[in-house]
């Protein structure tokens, strides 16, 4: 038999339901996204200004800066807030980078472009007609902005996981326009791990960040789909031993 409740247990438990759902419902009002973000971009950027970087592969990256071909960057939805510590290594090249349409979307909109990286509001991960046209357009603006010359930056595992996980997204608009796809394993200590599905990390200033760079990556054009299967799990191995590869290196002396 299940383990009997009492009454003031229960008690207890409605008052701080509803106020985790007040928390939630006030975090969705514009103004206070507006203001949270703010701090959070001027906390990055500071930690940002403290921070020491390694990197391992990054020449071909480089070499990405200065060309005028687009690219498209691809690192897990967990390093979202280290990411933007990267914006010095593609220098004046042209960044975007896809941000779901949700309300907590909206909020890490707001503070990646703070921070020097503008959405393109969408998802093609969604599946009812409503959203796959949206996802459409979506993946039609993403194209365009590539074939422009700029990097498009995806988290492939967003906005609802399975974390670290690859779909078959990105590996379709490789293919689509030829693109080459550089991934980022990103790391950093000490950090804040948060409790979340993409177990999110937040760096402490004066941490110690490692980038390890994997590309460039390409799909042919004529890949059938056992062709962009097998590209979707190399992809997926690929990127977690480059975020495994930056989590070792941080943990030497």
């Amino acid at each position: 038999m299940g383990e009997a409740v009492l009454p003031h247990a229960k008690a207890r438990r409605r008052p701080l339901a509803g106020l985790r759902r007040g928390l939630k419902l006030s975090f969705r009002l514009p103004w206070v996204q507006a203001t949270i973000a703010w701090l959070l971009a001027l906390y990055l950027s500071a930690t940002f200004a403290t921070m020491r970087w390694r990197y391992e592969n990054r020449e071909p990256v480089d070499a990405a800066a200065v060309s005028p071909e687009g690219a498209i960057a691809c690192f897990w939805h967990g390093r979202i807030a280290l990411a933007p510590a990267l914006r010095h290594v593609f220098r004046d090249k042209p960044r975007r980078v896809i941000i779901s349409t949700s309300p907590d979307g909206e909020f890490i909109a707001k503070t990646v472009a703070r921070l020097g990286f503008p959405a393109i509001r969408g998802t093609s991960a969604l599946t009812d007609k409503r959203r796959t046209v949206a996802g459409a357009f979506t993946f039609r603006e993403a194209m365009k902005f590539v074939l422009e010359g700029g990097v498009l930056i995806v988290t492939p595992d967003g906005p609802r996981g399975p974390a670290q996980r690859m779909p078959i997204g990105p590996v379709v608009m490789a293919r689509l326009r030829g693109s080459k796809v550089y991934f980022g394993g990103l790391a950093a200590s000490p950090a804040l791990t948060s409790r979340s599905w993409d177990r999110g990390v937040l760096p402490l200033p004066f941490s110690r960040g490692c980038a390890v760079f994997v590309g460039p990556l390409t799909v042919p054009r004529d890949a059938d789909a056992d062709a962009l299967e097998a590209a979707r799990l190399d992809w997926e191995t690929q990127l977690n031993a480059a975020q495994a590869r930056a989590a070792e290196i941080l943990a030497k002396p």
